[in-house]
């Protein structure tokens, strides 16, 4: 069975990607998540990802807050795509979860997402675009959804548009 792994680095992240499952879910794409960190459990990171590979994990999204390593780990272990999520855990906001996880050195890629729940959104949608170049029903529902977002902005606008003739 094909699914993404969400790996966070601590369980104070979970109320963040709770909404990076749930877009998920909503697509009917099948994940696990598991809370493992790359530095207090490096064992344990690296075992998983063998296992998650080995039971059909197709792509990796990784949330980590402060120094961000998480997504990094990840990437030295595996071929497989990696979307890091930078998760605002520090007086920075999660600017320097950010800086972490999108420096990374050439040959060892991480998709970088924006801070927090947009992020964790939008790690989602690109791992579902990832899987979807060989999943047509996918590809379709990704596009079904994109045309219902450009309608309801359509909908919000004529809630509110006015004419004012001077």
């Amino acid at each position: 069975m094909k699914f993404v792994s969400i790996v966070m680095g601590s369980k104070s992240d979970y109320e963040v990607m709770k909404s990076c499952s749930d877009t998920l879910e909503a697509f009917g794409v099948n994940y696990e998540m598991i809370i493992s960190s790359a530095h207090r459990s490096p064992e344990r990171t690296a075992e998983y990802i063998k296992k998650a590979e080995s039971k059909g994990a197709q792509i990796f999204i990784a949330a980590a807050g402060m120094a961000a390593h998480l997504a990094g780990v990840l990437s030295s272990k595996t071929v497989k795509p990696i979307i890091g999520v930078p998760m605002s855990a520090s007086a920075l906001s999660g600017i320097d979860a950010l800086l972490s996880t999108v420096q990374m050195p050439a040959g060892m890629p991480v998709a970088t997402v924006a801070i927090g729940k947009a992020g964790a959104i939008n790690s989602a949608f690109l791992a579902m675009q990832i899987l979807a170049l060989d999943n047509e029903e996918l590809a379709v529902k990704l596009k079904e959804d994109r045309i219902a977002k450009a309608k309801k902005v359509e909908t919000d606008s004529m809630e509110i548009e006015t004419i004012i003739e001077v």
